[in-house]
């Protein structure tokens, strides 16, 4: 499943965003980060927010550890990084109390520790071209857009080293590169994050003008945090909103994969054609994600795959997770001796088998078919492992037809489904 990181400044790392919420102190080996990870769910994502500087706001941006804090986030598993930074703006149109989603840094910081690759006599170039992620840049225009917020995006952010805020010389010729908004925070967080190939966006809030605009006061520190509070209550609002979206965005992408295909095989039904999926590799690449993140940290001795669309998903989950894939098959096509299990259809009934010898006594077994509809085939597939000696730990499916109520049928089994449909006939 999805985890989130968010690493936030003030009045972001609020517990009360979070269900089920703890507070966990972690080191790693570069040192201990800004803050403990306070982890629990949002929408029944998993997320763990980090306060850049610290619970207390008494790091200074020179100081903050943003090795350690990125590597937290990666060692606690998470997929994305939200960074929530006060910013000001370059620009007229980016007014303070707007939001900015920038696509693009320049890194003005002189002195930080700006890669996990120093010292350990290994030449990395990390790519940079695009350091921040569009995944999660559209989630959040598009969430700011149902919000009704003020907001900015593909915009380029210039990271200072602080603590002091910029001359005016410097805020002139930051607007002359081509920077639109000003941080002390965004390098080298967002760099690291790439390094460890985790997808990350800024959540930029606009505080001020900097000091370039002649009609505007000049930035101070007790502007930018009177602020940024009132900004944090738009940025927890967008991330309510967007937490869940970002969680399901890859399963809306294979839904769209899936063709709808009406009146087959007869009429009234809608038949739900995973062979656009198949041909998809992004699509494919998407559900073996999915399938690795659940079942990696689960014991999986064995994947069973059912004929025959099973065996496609099985197979590759199986290599995946470096184990065995075992297949279980209509009847007669297997060679040696074989265990069977009858079934119901809807209009009488059917048979798999499955090598008497395939999974050996205790062993942990998955069993992976492309689809639940009736929950007969599933059932059945679960049974044949059972007689032979191994547990069934979960059924795993890419489709569930859910007015077929085949979760229902399996009642007492573990079901994982990566897309639902309601209409299947």
């Amino acid at each position: 499943m999805v985890k989130l990181g968010i690493i936030g400044g003030s009045g972001l790392d609020d517990p009360n965003l979070l269900n089920n919420f703890s507070e966990k102190d972690v080191e790693t080996p570069y040192g201990k980060p800004s803050s403990v990870l306070t982890c629990g769910e949002i929408e029944e994502v998993e997320v763990c927010i980090l306060a850049r500087h610290g619970k207390n706001h008494d790091i200074l941006p020179e100081d903050v550890n943003f090795r350690a804090n990125i590597w937290a986030l990666k060692e606690e598993g998470c997929d994305f990084i939200l960074g929530a930074t006060a910013v000001g703006s370059l620009r007229e149109e980016i007014r303070p109390g707007d939001l900015v989603f920038p696509d693009q840094f320049i890194d003005f910081t002189k002195q930080r520790k700006m890669s996990f690759y120093s010292g350990k006599n290994e030449v990395v170039h990390t790519p940079m071209s695009e350091p921040y992620s569009k995944k999660l840049r559209d989630v959040l225009i598009s969430c700011c857009g149902d919000l009704g917020l003020d907001f900015h995006y593909d915009r380029t952010v210039v990271t200072i080293e602080g603590p002091r805020f910029s001359t005016k010389a410097e805020s002139h010729m930051f607007r002359q590169w081509g920077a639109d908004i000003i941080n002390m925070s965004s390098c080298p967080e967002v760099i690291l994050a790439n390094e460890l190939g985790i997808e990350y966006q800024n959540i930029a809030m606009s505080t001020d003008y900097d000091c370039w605009k002649e009609d505007e006061e000049a930035v101070t520190f007790e502007m930018v945090m009177a602020r940024m509070k009132d900004n944090a209550e738009k940025v927890k609002e967008l991330l309510l909103k967007a937490i869940p979206k970002i969680a399901n965005s890859d399963v809306d992408f294979i839904k769209k994969k899936i063709r709808a295909v009406p009146d087959f095989p007869k009429p009234g039904i809608m038949f739900r054609d995973i062979t656009t999926l198949l041909a998809d590799s992004e699509g494919m690449k998407k559900v073996l994600d999915i399938f690795y993140e659940r079942y990696k940290s689960r014991g999986i001795d064995v994947v069973a795959g059912i004929e025959s669309r099973g065996f496609i998903f099985g197979s590759m989950l199986a290599d995946k997770l470096g184990v065995g894939f075992v297949p279980i098959r209509k009847p007669g096509k297997l060679p040696a001796e074989v265990v069977s299990e009858e079934y119901e259809l809807e209009y009488g009934t059917d048979k798999i088998e499955i090598h008497k010898d395939a999974v050996k006594a205790g062993e942990r077994v998955l069993v992976v078919d492309d689809l639940i509809a009736t929950g007969g085939t599933l059932g059945a597939g679960c049974n044949l492992v059972e007689k032979i000696g191994g547990v069934v730990v979960e059924c795993g499916v890419v489709v569930e037809l859910l007015d077929l109520k085949g979760r229902e049928k399996l009642s007492g089994r573990e079901v994982f489904s990566i897309v639902e449909f309601e209409e299947s006939g």
